[in-house]
Order: C-alpha cells, then sequence, then structure tokens
C-alpha cells in the first residue's frame, strides 16, 4: 500500500471577499483563526471542522489528512 504524500499548502479563499490566500500548514497543529489582510474578516472554523484550512481551504490540514485526530479532537471525519 502507497502512501499519499501530505500535502503542506493549502490555499484560503475568504467567503467574504473572495480573496486568496496560499499559506504553509503546521504539520502537528490547526490553525483556529485567520484574519484576511484584504478584508479584515476574521475566519474561524465552520461548525463540525477543526481548523480554516478544513472549512475555507483547499487541502484540510495535516492531522486530518492522516486521519488522525487534531487540535479540536475532530479526527478525519471531515477529510475531502
Amino acid at each position: 500500500m502507497v502512501e499519499e504524500a501530505l500535502r503542506l499548502v493549502s490555499t484560503l479563499i475568504c467567503p467574504n471577499c473572495g480573496r486568496a490566500a496560499t499559506l504553509q500548514m503546521p504539520e502537528d497543529s490547526c490553525l483556529i483563526r485567520y484574519d484576511c489582510p484584504c478584508c479584515g474578516a476574521t475566519l474561524k472554523p465552520r461548525a463540525g471542522d477543526c481548523c480554516v484550512f478544513c472549512s475555507f481551504g483547499d487541502v484540510p490540514c495535516p492531522p486530518v489528512q492522516q486521519s488522525r485526530a487534531c487540535c479540536g479532537g475532530q479526527g478525519a471525519k471531515n477529510a475531502r
């Protein structure tokens, strides 16, 4: 069985203004708040998601990619 490579970059899309920001994700923690540099909106995880990458990114956070619990204890149930 071949493991898929861990993706450590995700592009967040601000739901308020649509600005895209490509960010490096931490491998062992979650980002639970992100302030949009364009409109100033504060992004927080949607209900059921552990972090802003899982809610607004094109790639879920590394803990979810690895099917393990992350900071919020949500685990992989929200993996894409």
